[in-house]
């Protein structure tokens, strides 16, 4: 098989690579499609590895056909799914524990599926997990609301019934996440982003930026409020009053989802399955694909990602 690899220069090279070999509990998949998301680039410079047992290149969605299956396997050969996988994903085949693959639905294409799995994996396991859902009347806060997993989540807590604050660069990006629901959406880079916190305290934040802003924000939040922390792109410092901690009870949560064991991996991909999938092929949910390259031209995708234009997911194509 061919996969796109890292050479030892860290630059993108489609190279031969031995086909993968299933263990016990794997199925192998023929990879149509696979979704590129931040941690690719990370990992594209050399900053976030796979974990051990995954391949040592980029992609952490996939969605395509069963090659192999064991003989008690749910899926048989020829079988249409998606799977959350821990790397590798950027290859013609990858083996993948069986409980971290789920059938794609008769009406969802490839790419469609291939865009789903790591983004609301987090919206799912954050939102209803670490945050324990939200209700009527909660708030939820979320930076960069046009990413993958803005969208995701902003669709997820209107869902359950919260209102929802979040922020974005252009003005093509609010007017979607205005559609999609969202009640305050701010310019980051004009708009008083913190006035709008201090008026509407935040049940539950979902924080990929992190930064000096981040502690202004956080003593706002309602007692007992969830501050989740995925990812610290705006920078990894800040100051936050330990008093406001203990008298509002806020907990400050950190998450991610890669490192996390293929046993609870395969729970909240089930999870998703169940309960999600369905509103997505009733189309009360979207995962909005801005933009579908080759995979010979991932440096190109990657680069819709780098410099902040994408109004959703990115994937790269195989077949």
């Amino acid at each position: 098989m061919h996969a796109m690899i890292l050479d030892e220069n860290r630059n993108f090279k489609w190279a031969e690579m031995p086909d993968p070999v299933r263990k016990d509990g794997e199925v192998i998949i023929e990879v149509h499609a696979a979704a590129v998301n931040r941690a690719d680039l990370m990992q594209k410079d050399g900053c976030y590895a796979s974990p051990p047992e995954w391949p040592q290149w980029c992609g952490l969605e996939v969605a395509g056909v069963i090659a192999e299956a064991p003989e008690n396997s749910a899926f048989k050969p020829g079988d249409r799914v998606c799977a959350l996988v821990g790397g590798g994903g950027y290859s013609e085949k990858i083996a993948v524990p069986e409980g971290m693959v789920v059938p794609i639905p008769d009406k969802m294409t490839m790419i469609q599926a291939a865009s789903i799995p790591e983004v609301w994996c987090t919206a799912y396991l954050n939102l209803k997990l670490e945050a324990g859902g939200m209700k009527p009347g909660d708030v939820f806060y979320m930076q960069a609301g046009a990413s993958g997993v803005g969208l995701a989540v902003i669709q997820l807590a209107k869902c359950m019934g919260a209102e929802v604050i979040t922020t974005i660069d252009s003005p093509e990006k609010a007017a979607f996440v205005k559609k999609l629901g969202a009640d305050y959406v701010l310019d980051y880079r004009t708009d008083d982003v913190l006035s709008v916190i201090e008026a509407h305290p935040p049940t539950v934040a979902l924080d990929c930026i992190g930064g000096k802003k981040m502690g202004d924000c956080f003593k706002h939040m309602v007692f007992g409020g969830r501050w989740i922390m995925i990812a610290t792109m705006g920078g990894s410092e800040t100051t936050i009053n330990l008093e406001t901690v203990w008298r509002k009870r806020i907990r400050l949560i950190g998450s991610t989802l890669r490192s996390r064991t293929s046993e609870e991996k395969s729970r909240i991909m089930h999870a998703l399955h169940d309960e999600l999938f369905p509103l997505f092929v009733s189309g009360k949910l979207i995962s909005n694909v801005h933009a579908v390259f080759p995979i010979q031209e991932v440096e190109a995708a990657h680069g819709v990602l780098r410099r902040a234009e994408n109004i959703g997911k990115v994937v790269l194509t195989l077949k």
